[in-house]
């Protein structure tokens, strides 16, 4: 376009907000009776009009001059709260203007002011993105020109390579199947995501490990091990640490582990990006990233993301309107679903509708910013994830409507990616690709009236309360939201995260969605089949007869790792001998490798217990508060996707079936090196990264004889 015709066209939309928002004030101050443009005597309109002009002129030149300078003087206050602020800031901005119009004659009471200044802001963005034909395309360039102004150097800097940079865009619990039906038809969910499926994209399926769920997919997708990792949460004896891997501690420590495991630094420790992980996978630039929230001082980036997207105050206001509506949005599905008696269903209430819209705009807004800002910065690697999708789906069910509506929303989110790659210095290729699925049913305690750990203290002989204790939904956004909010770890309600006092000799008793783990603590190392029949003779029976049980494994001193079922059913994982039915034949091909490797780890609990699973339908039952769960194994969960663009190699034959997060870890990595790159550093870069990742709080540091080993 000529240079005449983008200055032209930007003052035009300069002129035409400026007339909506005079307008927008000269209305307000109509409604308002503590909000007024004119003297105490009276003006004429003419008069009014002109100082609505000047209000708005004054309001909008405090807000691109003042505004970014406001919230970079708050980036160490908790980035949700700067959020949750803007409707005040823009209100004091609003005073401020008023207070800048000759004569005293716009005024207007605090109160008034934040929703004045809330309507102005809303008003002109809605006007700015009607100028742009669709909101989402202003959106769009405001993003990509703040980008520009922010990383202009690196920019210039990185218009060199004409190797290609690879963005991995992760949807955090969307199986393969859903998104199959997402993409069908003339009128797809997933528009974006359908176009590509059809011509630029190829689609496979891949497996997960026994353990389906983010911390242990994502983990060996960046850090390219997920060994000793049997649950979303577990219990170290030696240590006596409760280890769950959303929060910031855990989340830094299994990194550290990673890291001493494969030495070295990760799939983005060259010129990488990490947006929105629990683990940073080595790159050096991190937003909202768990493994580094938990660091305090100038080297804790996790925020730093924040303000290069609330700076422009556009953006934050889009941001917290859009908030506000999906709150509000939560509350009416909520009520919905009770008025029509939907079941199955789990309580919503609570702050779980401000932890939603925290999971599915303020986190998807500034991740997607982010991974826009680095494609401008021209980048080589970027892995983001998008889990709007995976916090809903728990709450709601996989394919609910609540849930699908907000693929639509994660579907523009790509196109917004897609289309800010144009602008970047370099060409890019857009990886789409999920941790695990989720698979629906009712609760465990719904189905059966009792809890895992209800039904493991009976089989016991322990006394069981009356009332079942419900057990916590441990999705990934509540723990995301409280390190935004720059909150301590807290314990999950049931159990602390350090056991003090003598070892219990009552079983500890948690859950990873339809997965459970059962723990002596008192017990060194893992408990014997026959020491757990001396002790509680009816608890093996107790759990493996029960109906809403799987499967059960346990480790034997004559056998090794057996997998028990109903009516005697054995499952001899070392012989692969079966006595009766084969406990794990419900669970598909591949069930009995899973169970095997993960049987190896050295925190795998004392009992792991798999919920049984509908072979037709793929229902499942969770022990936790989660109708759409993730975590072991049965139905949608262990079937992710990956969708790769067709100038990449496919995954497969050559590596055969995708099964486990680490073969995808080597998959990854290959189609960074086809891009004739550099490739990914070893030994030095991972004893830096190391030193930059210390051992978390709790937990024992590397011995010398670990520390010393050669890479």
């Amino acid at each position: 376009m000529p240079r005449w015709k983008s200055l032209s066209g930007a003052l035009f939309r300069v002129l035409a907000v400026w007339l909506v928002s005079s307008l927008t004030l000269l209305v307000l101050a109509a409604l308002l009776p503590d909000f007024r443009l004119q003297s105490a005597s009276g003006d004429s309109f003419t008069r009014t009009a002109f100082t609505a002009a000047l209000g708005a002129g004054a309001f909008g030149l405090l807000s691109a001059l003042v505004w970014p300078l406001l919230v970079r003087a708050l980036l160490l206050v908790p980035a949700l709260v700067i959020g949750l602020l803007v409707f005040f800031l823009n209100g004091s901005l609003l005073l401020l203007a008023l207070g800048l119009i000759p004569e005293g004659r716009g005024q207007a009471a605090p109160e008034t002011a934040v929703i004045v200044a809330a309507v102005m802001s809303a008003t002109s963005s809605a006007a700015s993105g009607f100028l742009a034909v669709r909101n989402d395309e202003a959106y769009h360039r405001r993003l990509v020109r703040l980008a520009g102004r922010r990383r202009g150097r690196r920019s210039v800097a990185a218009r060199g390579p004409a190797t290609p940079g690879t963005v991995f865009v992760q949807l955090d619990g969307l199986g393969h199947d859903l998104l199959c039906e997402a993409v069908r038809g003339d009128r797809p969910l997933m528009k974006t995501v359908a176009r590509w499926t059809d011509g630029s994209h190829r689609l496979t399926p891949w497996r997960t490990d026994w353990s389906s769920q983010t911390g242990a997919s994502q983990l060996a997708l960046l850090h390219g091990s997920n060994e000793d990792l049997p649950a979303f949460r577990w219990y170290e004896k030696e240590t006596r640490t409760l280890v769950v891997s959303n929060r910031p501690t855990s989340a830094a420590e299994l990194q550290r582990r990673a890291i001493e495991r494969t030495g070295d630094g990760g799939l983005l420790a060259y010129d990488g990006a990490s947006r929105g992980n629990l683990f940073s996978g080595g790159a050096d630039q991190v937003a909202l990233v768990m493994s580094v929230a938990a660091r305090r001082g100038r080297h804790n980036r996790s925020r730093a993301g924040y303000f290069a997207y609330f700076s422009d105050p556009a953006n934050a206001t889009r941001t917290a309107v859009s908030f506000v509506a999906e709150v509000v949005r939560e509350i009416v599905q909520s009520l919905r679903t009770r008025f029509r008696r939907e079941l199955p269903r789990v309580a919503r209430g609570g702050l779980y509708p401000v932890i939603r819209a925290f999971a599915t705009v303020v986190e998807r807004d500034v991740v997607v910013a982010a991974v826009i800002g680095d494609m401008i910065a021209g980048r080589t690697a970027v892995y983001a994830d998008l889990v709007g999708y995976d916090e809903v789906a728990h709450h709601s069910g996989p394919a609910h409507r609540d849930a699908l509506q907000v693929l639509r929303s994660l579907d523009r989110a790509i196109a917004l990616i897609a289309t800010a790659a144009r602008h970047a210095p370099r060409p890019y290729r857009i990886v789409l690709l999920s941790d695990h699925g989720q698979s629906h049913g009712p609760t465990f305690l719904d189905r059966y009236g009792l809890s895992l750990g209800d039904l493991v203290r009976a089989g016991c002989g322990l006394p069981v309360p009356r009332r079942a204790g419900r057990t916590p939904s441990g999705a990934e956004a509540r723990e995301a939201a409280r390190a935004a909010l720059g909150r301590p770890e807290e314990a999950d309600g049931q159990h602390p995260e350090k056991v003090e006092g003598p070892a219990s000799s009552h079983p500890l008793v948690l859950a990873s969605g339809n997965l459970g783990l059962v723990s002596f603590p008192d017990v060194p190392g893992r408990i014997t089949r026959e020491e757990l029949d001396r002790r509680h003779p009816a608890l093996l029976g107790t759990l493996a007869n029960h109906p809403g049980i799987g499967f059960v494994l346990v480790r034997s001193a004559a056998h090794g790792p057996v997998v028990l079922g109903p009516s005697g059913a054995e499952h001899h994982l070392d012989t692969d001998h079966v006595t009766g039915t084969d406990p794990l034949a419900p669970f598909g091909a591949g069930a009995a490798e899973a169970v095997r490797r993960t049987d190896r780890f050295p925190h795998t609990a004392d009992l792991m217990v798999n919920s049984a699973c509908d072979p037709t339908t793929g229902a499942v039952h969770a022990f936790e508060e989660q109708i759409g769960s993730h975590g072991g194994l049965g139905g949608a969960q262990s079937h992710p996707f990956l969708l790769w663009p067709v100038e990449l190699t496919p995954p497969t034959p050559d590596d055969g079936p995708l099964t486990g997060a680490e073969q995808v870890h080597r998959v990854l990595r290959r189609w960074l090196g086809e891009a004739e790159g550099p490739q990914l550093p070893l030994g030095p870069g991972a004893d830096e990264l190391r030193r930059e990742v210390p051992p978390a709080e709790g937990f024992p540091s590397p011995g010398p004889a670990a520390q010393d080993k050669p890479r």
